[in-house]
């Protein structure tokens, strides 16, 4: 039976030309991570089975946040981490999206987009949270970066989960009154201008530099004012232990996953995708260089932030805002079945480490009796690549 194709495999197959693809140091590094990840390369435990005395090898993995064999324990890991920040109240799901004319300035300063992107958002949120019609409190923020679409060509846009209600000055809950948190269509607005006013800022202060046309800046902008730009916002149906679960899902997602790579025909990688014009699922046949070009597309800056959290999320505050809110909820009138769930999440968030369960230890692939043990350590083997 054929092993399954992994971005790896494609990779070291095809791996990029610099004469065709100039590659950046960091997509390089990027590339040079995916191919050691889990081989010899980075290194490993030798195991030996306690029952039948079989061999066997674990190698380390490259821990690259854009690697897909090594992003499921750290969505784990961090779900872990979060659940005590997990509020009783329904959360909100909102997405904020780049017009496509922006795409090109992504790919010279996505530093400043990046930046930029998070920042407007933020200072959107923190204005309809803010307003005495609506909230009139502080909001709560997590914020996470994609910038792929489903046929990995770039799509910039920005997921945000936030608990529905604001903090007010007087340390009471003002709980959303609708389940679609602010109105699309005006936060679409706002949004739009608080971006393009951005990133004039950005131009007076000749942080554009790389764009070429001294004109297009201004011209794209003025165009951009004129569209409707994408705002999607719906409440989040599921429970409240789910809630992180359901975020961990956007954390921690990579451009592109191995599941998704159907196999080779003719020379052109099967790619599966979901359409969502028609919400159906479909396959793509693209060429693997293409392919790996694509994937490079979304290479993040080094030392970029793509999960972040304002407002009474924020980490500067997080921990003494949530106690005053919680608080402030026990005060009101919750159902039982609500208080219920919450004591258990908190419950289970605040176990000690000795009363988790301990990972299962890897049976044997051979006899399929004994427990593979560590005897050892595999130093690393270097790449003459």
């Amino acid at each position: 039976m054929a092993e399954p194709l992994t971005l790896q495999a494609l990779i070291n197959a095809y791996p990029p030309s610099l004469d065709h693809q100039p590659l950046s140091m960091q997509k390089r590094k990027v590339c040079q991570h995916i191919q050691a990840c889990r081989t010899p390369v980075m290194g490993g435990l030798k195991l030996r089975c306690d029952h039948c005395g079989h061999d066997a090898a674990q190698y380390h993995a490259c821990r690259d946040r854009h690697c897909p064999q090594c992003q499921f324990r750290q969505q784990t890991q961090w779900c872990d981490r979060q659940r005590a920040q997990v509020l009783p109240v329904t959360y909100h799901h909102v997405v904020f999206t780049l017009p496509h004319e922006l795409n090109g300035w992504v790919e010279v300063h996505p530093e400043v987009i990046y930046r930029s992107l998070f920042h407007s958002v933020w200072a959107t949120l923190k204005a309809f949270g803010e307003d005495p019609r609506r909230l009139n409190g502080q909001l709560g923020m997590t914020a996470v970066l994609h910038t792929w679409g489903q046929n990995l060509m770039r799509h910039v846009h920005l997921h945000c989960l936030i608990p529905g209600g604001a903090l007010t000055q007087q340390n009471h809950w003002n709980p959303a009154k609708s389940t679609y948190l602010f109105p699309v269509k005006a936060l679409s607005r706002v949004f739009r201008g608080k971006m393009v006013s951005a990133l004039r800022q950005a131009q007076q202060k000749q942080e554009l530099d790389r764009i070429r046309h001294p004109h297009e800046i201004d011209q794209t902008l003025d165009t951009l004012m004129e569209k409707d730009w994408v705002v999607y916002s719906r409440h989040c149906l599921t429970q409240t232990r789910g809630v992180i679960d359901y975020l961990g899902r956007y954390t921690h997602r990579i451009a592109l996953t191995n599941s998704r790579l159907l196999g080779m025909r003719q020379n052109k990688v099967i790619l599966r995708y979901k359409d969502y014009r028609d919400q159906r699922t479909k396959q793509l046949r693209i060429a693997p260089e293409e392919l790996i070009r694509r994937f490079l597309l979304h290479v993040l800056p080094k030392g970029l932030m793509r999960i972040r959290h304002y407002g009474f999320l924020a980490n500067c505050c997080r921990e003494k805002r949530l106690s005053v809110i919680r608080k402030a909820l026990e005060k009101t009138d919750e159902s039982t079945t609500r208080d219920q769930d919450e004591k258990g999440a908190r419950e289970k968030a605040h176990e000690p480490p000795e009363l988790v369960s301990p990972p299962k230890p890897m049976p044997c692939p051979e006899c399929k009796t004994g427990v593979m043990r560590v005897i050892g350590e595999l130093q690393a083997v270097p790449d003459h690549r």
